[in-house]
């Protein structure tokens, strides 16, 4: 047996807002569309599954509900705050190796934006 995927389920009532979100700031590809369930992906990535059990966030901050890490980290900065999303923390240099920066999903989420710098 081989876990060949997780995926993270957030309950909305707002599919519209997951799109801005998740498909427009993010740019995430939508790969399914039943109506009441919305699931993006990113195209071409291949990363095996994981999940991370945290006591905290790191450098003080809580422990975030999603990580997402990106290849342009200021590109996607950009259009969450142009799209009115305030950072919730950073971006921050963590001394692990990453920058990173927190901001809230539509559904309230804490989202950790972050891409290794070494």
């Amino acid at each position: 047996m081989a876990v060949r995927r997780i995926t993270t389920n957030i309950p909305a009532t707002r599919l519209d807002a997951a799109r801005a979100f998740y498909g427009e700031v993010l740019g995430l590809d939508l790969v399914m569309d039943h109506g009441w369930i919305l699931t993006f992906a990113a195209s071409g990535a291949s990363a095996t599954p994981q999940i991370s059990v945290a006591c905290e966030g790191g450098s003080g901050t809580p422990v975030p509900d999603l990580s997402v890490e990106v290849d342009d980290l200021d590109a996607v900065l950009r259009r969450a705050t142009a799209a009115g999303y305030p950072v919730a923390y950073g971006p921050a240099d963590e001394p692990w190796g990453v920058r990173r920066f927190y901001l809230r999903d539509p559904f309230g989420r804490l989202v950790n934006i972050l891409v290794h710098s070494g």
